[in-house]
Order: structure tokens, then C-alpha cells, then sequence
């Protein structure tokens, strides 16, 4: 299962211009977030906690940036189709 953070990665460069910026922010690594974002390691509760703070994301906003689920252009053209 894939998250999508789009979003995400939105909000970070319009604070803080660079994800290497933002890493510091957090007190992560650029490698450690890089990953995250693509997916490669899961946030930690923790991550959330701190990330959410310094980018200004309320709480009730916290499952549209980090529990999106990525959609693959397949499932939406099955989507769609199912739809018409």
C-alpha cells in the first residue's frame, strides 16, 4: 500500500522551500525524508506529531496528508469507467 503525498510535498516546499530545509526543521535527515515521501519507509507517529507542527497542519487535517492512498492511472480509468 502506497500513500500519496502530494500534498504534502506542497505544503513543505511552500514553507520551507527545500525538503533539505524542512529535514532540518524537524530534526530529521534529507535521506530519512526522501524515503518517507516516496514511500520507501513509513512515517512514525512521532514524525507526524513534529511535522504537523512545524507546517502548521491541524490535527483533523492529518489523514489528507498522510493517509491518501496513491491511486494508479489503471484503478482511476476503472474508476471512471464504472462511473459512465
Amino acid at each position: 500500500m502506497k500513500f500519496d503525498y502530494r500534498r504534502l510535498k506542497g505544503r513543505i516546499k511552500e514553507m520551507y522551500g527545500t525538503q533539505n530545509e524542512f529535514a532540518e526543521a524537524v530534526g530529521l535527515s534529507f535521506v530519512s525524508i526522501s524515503k518517507k515521501l516516496n514511500n520507501l519507509r513509513q512515517f512514525k507517529q512521532s514524525d507526524i506529531d513534529k511535522i504537523t507542527e512545524v507546517l502548521n497542519i491541524p490535527k483533523e487535517e492529518i489523514p489528507i496528508y498522510f493517509f491518501t492512498l496513491e491511486v494508479h492511472k489503471n484503478e482511476q480509468n476503472e474508476r471512471i469507467c464504472k462511473h459512465e
